[in-house]
């Protein structure tokens, strides 16, 4: 059985909402650490992220200039195989000159370097994105997309070395709730899903390419599959908000005699069996 098969029975055999892990507890950034363009890790300047409303959101109310202080927040533990999901709207007005393509712009990212690792005015964690995108008044704008800062895919069988690939999805406009989802099964296959439709599948994640700066040559490793990595949030000049940001493992108890056995898990890990 081939690992594209499994996508869709794995969401219909967990269906036990317990089974998720809620990576944002709706009170605080507990769990969370932002690393900011310009500002060292752990640094929040401007109290860019924030909870406000049960919500994580993205702000820029304390920022006079974005000034290219692209921003992430890292949560604190790397995972190999996993559904990440989230639920987002964009509001409000852009950030004083931001850029123009990071209008209604934010996005996941997904095995991330270790962000201890990143330099203090590295733009991008070398990532793949899983990009958000909002629809303006007119026109077409697909969200979900790929884009590749630092990493490359294969997609429909050839290495793919553009930064950016658009999804199928559907246009988002104003301030409309959108669930976006990431099945990432290691350095094998990444499928994005919007409002539970699939919208874009690609394999073999992996450091390459470029769209990336003032990174540590010893870390970008071009050529080397990414089997796992840390999950942040962007910040791009653009006001956000998270409802919800929640989390599938894939690696689990295998055994079916164990108490937490799931028959969805991919990756074993026998030592976390319990009897």
């Amino acid at each position: 059985m081939s690992f594209s098969s499994l996508l869709v029975p794995i969401l219909l055999l967990a269906q036990d909402g317990s089974d998720w892990t809620q990576l944002f507890n709706g009170r605080n950034l507990d769990g969370w650490t932002p690393k900011i363009t310009k500002h060292a890790y752990g640094d929040n300047y401007a109290n860019t992220f924030r909870v406000k409303d049960g919500m994580l959101t993205v702000n820029y109310d304390g920022y006079q200039s974005f000034d290219e202080q692209f921003g992430h927040i890292f949560y604190k533990q790397p995972f190999s195989h996993y559904i990440i999901a989230v639920e987002y709207r964009f509001i409000g007005d852009q950030a004083p000159k931001g850029p123009g393509w990071a209008i209604r712009n934010s996005g996941i990212m997904v095995h991330c370097q270790d962000p201890k690792t990143m330099g203090k005015d590295q733009d991008f964690p070398i990532s793949i994105e899983v990009q958000l995108l909002g629809g303006a008044a007119t026109g077409e704008r697909t969200t979900a997309n790929l884009c590749t800062p630092g990493t490359n895919v294969v997609y429909q069988g050839k290495f793919f070395t553009p930064h950016c690939l658009n999804s199928t999805s559907e246009t988002y406009r104003g301030d409309q709730w959108v669930r976006v989802e990431a099945e990432v099964h290691g350095d094998s296959v990444v499928t994005h899903r919007v409002n539970g439709k699939t919208v874009l599948t690609y394999e073999m994640p992996q450091i390459g390419g470029g769209n990336v700066i003032h990174f540590d040559p010893a870390v970008k490793k071009d050529g080397m599959l990414l089997q796992n990595g840390y999950i942040s949030l962007q910040s791009e000049s653009h006001p956000v908000e998270f409802r919800k940001v929640e989390l599938l493992n894939l690696v689990g108890c295998t055994d079916p005699k164990a108490k937490n056995y799931r028959k969805y898990y991919l990756k074993p890990d026998l030592q976390s069996c319990q009897y």
